[in-house]
């Protein structure tokens, strides 16, 4: 099989197929006597390994697994493969986290114009220290004036404070708020944050597919590899 035959199946230039091997995703070709490579089927399921992979885990971390596979450090594939699902449940755990705490939220009225540090605490009834401490766990970033280096609060910055204040008296550590908030300012408020939340519900669901069928797939290949590799204990039948 050459590289053009490989590569043809998945959509892939036959230099991208040679990289692929050059990078250890492949095992090694075999060569004509012209010196021309030679792909074999086994070459084409670590292909198919590698690109089912790449969709689940990310480009790196498939590079990874099948560098570890085709070394012959299977028990390595398998960690890195095992790290990757422990972040994917991170992120099943801080999805959760901002759902269940857009569920303690009451309703934060719009802000107009900006303000400092001192009447912003005195509205909230709480400190100028612990706004600053919340500055710190980047829950708010306010702007520096320029002329007098104090803190400005624009409407976004008065509403990401409302809401901490609300969770923070609500029981939430600043770690678990941090995650909420950061979402919010991207969303561009709360309501918008639902749509979000449920993109990413379904990005993460989809993953979690996509690994299923990564793994299925090096399967397969590790199934390959162990049958065109013979054992150390199979007897020598050369010379019979």
């Amino acid at each position: 099989m050459r590289p053009v035959d490989l590569a043809r199946e998945h959509g892939l230039s036959p230099q991208a197929v040679r990289n692929y091997e050059e990078a250890g995703i492949l095992p090694v070709a075999g060569r004509t006597v012209h010196g021309y490579r030679t792909y074999t089927p086994l070459h084409a399921q670590a292909l198919r390994a590698f690109l089912t992979l790449a969709r689940a885990h990310g480009h790196r971390t498939a590079t990874s697994i099948m560098q570890a596979v085709n070394r012959d450090a299977a028990e390595d594939a398998l960690r890195i493969i095992d790290e990757s699902h422990c972040r994917l449940l991170d992120d099943r755990r801080t999805l959760q986290a901002v759902q269940a705490a857009l569920g303690d939220l009451a309703p934060v009225p719009a802000e107009r114009g900006e303000t400092f540090i001192g009447p912003l605490a005195g509205r909230l009834g709480i400190r100028p220290a612990t706004l600053r401490k919340w500055e710190g766990a980047g829950l708010v970033r306010p702007r520096r004036d320029p002329r007098t280096g104090y803190r400005v609060y624009s409407a976004a910055d008065v509403r990401d404070v409302r809401l901490a204040h609300q969770l923070r008296r609500g029981g939430y550590l600043l770690a678990q708020i941090a995650p909420l908030i950061a979402q919010v300012r991207a969303a561009g408020g709360v309501v918008p944050l639902e749509s979000t939340l449920r993109d990413w519900h379904a990005r993460l669901a989809a993953q979690g597919r996509a690994m299923l069928a990564g793994a299925a797939a090096l399967d397969a290949y590790l199934g390959a590899r162990a049958v065109r590799t013979p054992s150390p204990d199979s007897p020598d039948i050369s010379h019979a």
